[in-house]
C-alpha cells in the first residue's frame, strides 16, 4: 500500500504544447492517503483514464512527479511501481481454472505454495467463487469473469495500488449493484489503496471514501459523496452529480444581494466582494426547492409537468426561460399546476461566479 502524490502534474499528447487548450491533462497537486477508496469521475474525454495510465506508468507525463511514499517513480515500469489494474473488460485465462487464474500472479512472484492456497481460497471465498475454482473460466458468466479479473488483483497483498478502470461497463444492469457492494466490502476487508475511475456517479459514491470529480482535463472539486452533494464547488459538480442535478440560474447583484429575474434569492454565502464582471450564477438542488405556501412570496414560476417517481415526485418548471426541478416528498401535499412560486432552503443554496463557489 502507498500514500499517492501528484506533483505539479500536467500532459499534452501535442509534441510543442501552446496553450491550456493543448493539454489533456490541466496543472494539478493532490494527495491519495494509503489505504483509501478513491473514485476518478467524470465524462468521456475528461482525462481520468490518462490520469490513471500516468499513475500505472502506461504515460509518462509532459511534466510534474508522481511519487509513492514520498518516492520518485515517475520514470519507473508498471512493474517497478508494484501496481494491479483491472480493466473494462475481463482479463483472465481461459484456458485455466479460476485457482490457477487466481494462483497465478502469485505463482509468478515465487510465492511458496502454502501462501499460495491461502491467499487464492481467501480472496475466492470474498467474492464468493469458491465454488468455481476447479472450473474453466471459458465456461463463466461476465460477471463471474469479471470477479476473477478483479481477484487477480486483490490476490497480492504487497501491491501499492489496485487500479479499476471502468470494471462494471460490461456487467448486466442487474448485477452491477452485487458487484459494486461486494467491492466496498473488499476494500474494507484488505485495506489496500484502491482508485475506481468511471464515469457513472453511482458507481463512484457507493464505492468510494473521496471522489475525485474532473472536467475538460482539471480537477474541480475532490470530496466525499456528502460533500460534492451539499456543497459543490463547481456548477459542473452540481450538475453532473444528482439525478436531477443542481438548478443553475443566471444571477444578477442588486443592493440586497443577489436575484433571479427582480426576485431576491438569500444564499448561504452571500460575497463579501465581487470584481464586477463575473458570470453570477445561483445554484440550489431539487431536494431544496418547495413550493411557497399561504402568504409567502417567493421566485414566480410555471409548473409544466409531475412525475411521480413512487418515492417522491420531481416537478419540472419553468422561470422565464430557465428551466427549473423540483423534489417532493411522497408525503407533500400536491404539486400546483400553471403559476406557482417556489422557495429555495436559503442554508442550501449558494452563489457562483464564473462556475466556481464563492467564499463568504
Amino acid at each position: 500500500m502507498a500514500t499517492i502524490e501528484l506533483q505539479n502534474l500536467r500532459h499534452s499528447y501535442v509534441p510543442e504544447p501552446k496553450g491550456p487548450e493543448d493539454y489533456a491533462l490541466k496543472h494539478m497537486n493532490f494527495t491519495w492517503k494509503d489505504g483509501g477508496a478513491y473514485a476518478l469521475l467524470g465524462p468521456s474525454g475528461c482525462g481520468k483514464s490518462t490520469l490513471l495510465n500516468i499513475i500505472s506508468s502506461l504515460v509518462t507525463p509532459s511534466e510534474g512527479k508522481v511519487l509513492f511514499d514520498g518516492r520518485d517513480v515517475t520514470p519507473l515500469t508498471p512493474d517497478q511501481r508494484n501496481i494491479a489494474q483491472v480493466f473494462q473488460f475481463p482479463v483472465i485465462y481461459d484456458t485455466m481454472t479460476v485457482y490457477n487464474n487466481l494462483a497465478f500472479p502469485l505463482k509468478n512472484r515465487g510465492f511458496s505454495r502454502q501462501r499460495i492456497e491461502e491467499r487464492v481460497r481467501e480472496i475466492a471465498g470474498l467474492l464468493e467463487i469458491e465454488p468455481l475454482l476447479q472450473q474453466r473460466a471459458a465456461n463463466l458468466s461476465p460477471d463471474n469473469k469479471q470477479k476473477i479479473s478483479m481477484g487477480r488483483g486483490l490476490v497480492r497483498d504487497d501491491v501499492n495500488v489496485i487500479m479499476f478502470d471502468e470494471p462494471l461497463t460490461v456487467i448486466d444492469p442487474h448485477l452491477k449493484w452485487k458487484l459494486r457492494s461486494k467491492l466496498k466490502e473488499l476494500h474494507q476487508s484488505v485495506q489496500t489503496t484502491m482508485i475506481y475511475v468511471t464515469h457513472d456517479q453511482t458507481e463512484a459514491l457507493t464505492f468510494a471514501d473521496e471522489v475525485v470529480v474532473m472536467e475538460e482535463g482539471q480537477v474541480v472539486q475532490i470530496g466525499t459523496p456528502v460533500e460534492l452533494f451539499e456543497k459543490p464547488a463547481h456548477t459542473f459538480v452540481g450538475h453532473f452529480i444528482g439525478s436531477p442535478g443542481m438548478n443553475i440560474l443566471p444571477a444578477e447583484m442588486n443592493g440586497e444581494g443577489p436575484s433571479f429575474h427582480g426576485t431576491a434569492v438569500p444564499v448561504a454565502n452571500p460575497p463579501a466582494r465581487l470584481e464586477g464582471n463575473e458570470r453570477l450564477e445561483i445554484g440550489v438542488r431539487p431536494e431544496f426547492v418547495r413550493f411557497a405556501r399561504k402568504g409567502e412570496s417567493g421566485l414566480p414560476v410555471e409548473v409544466l409537468k409531475t412525475t411521480d417517481t413512487g418515492r417522491y415526485r420531481l416537478v419540472f418548471a419553468r422561470a422565464g426561460d430557465t428551466k427549473l426541478h423540483a423534489i417532493l416528498p411522497e408525503d407533500e401535499s400536491e404539486a400546483p399546476t400553471g403559476q406557482a412560486e417556489v422557495i429555495f432552503d436559503p442554508e442550501r443554496t449558494r452563489l457562483y461566479a464564473d462556475g466556481w463557489l464563492l467564499e463568504n
